[in-house]
């Protein structure tokens, strides 16, 4: 059963699901690969948020945040690639915090929660945040938001959010 936790997503109706859908994409150790990846995700206007790539001799796991999961998905597999989906959450980081990620840890082993991984994203929608896979994310969701967190849902990380942003232009790389 999908949990929903009121109101400390980002955008803050209250209705918002606290987890973010992360894609793990198996890519064969090949040059070019990591970039067909990024174009097909291209293709489908998507933003990345949050990329992470595990790289052994023989493949890749490239772990990925997009705009539109629903969108996304469909498209990555019809272009041949092998992806399995995770539930992870992304919090923003406070600015005011001294020392935030201490912050988070001691909050997840108040609730002897094991933090399996996690990576930065390289833009929220307000600012720094990064993705947390948790063993239990509703407990963690709970003790985060208890605490003054803001988890980010996958409504703040749509392209066309009012609360996501839409305004990137890349850098001109003629310059």
């Amino acid at each position: 059963m999908e949990q929903v936790l009121p109101p400390s997503t980002a955008s803050g109706a209250g209705f918002e699901a606290t987890r973010v859908r992360q894609f793990t994409v198996f890519l064969e150790n090949r040059v070019g690969r990591l970039m067909a990846l990024l174009r097909a995700l291209e293709e489908t206007d998507q933003r990345i948020y949050g990329l992470s790539i595990e790289e052994s001799a023989d493949a890749a796991l490239v772990r990925v945040i997009v705009s539109d999961p629903d969108a996304a998905k469909p498209f990555l597999k019809q272009k041949g690639f092998s992806l399995s989906v995770t539930e992870v959450l992304c919090l923003e980081l406070p600015r005011e915090a001294k020392h935030p990620l201490q912050a988070i840890c001691s909050c997840l082993l108040s609730g002897e929660l094991n933090l399996h991984y996690t990576y930065p994203m390289h833009q929220g929608p307000t600012g720094p945040a990064i993705v947390v896979y948790v063993d239990d994310p509703t407990l963690a969701a709970r003790i985060l938001i208890n605490r003054g967190f803001r988890i980010l849902s996958e409504g703040d990380l749509r392209v066309n959010s009012p609360d996501g942003p839409d305004d990137f232009e890349p850098p001109d790389e003629t310059e």
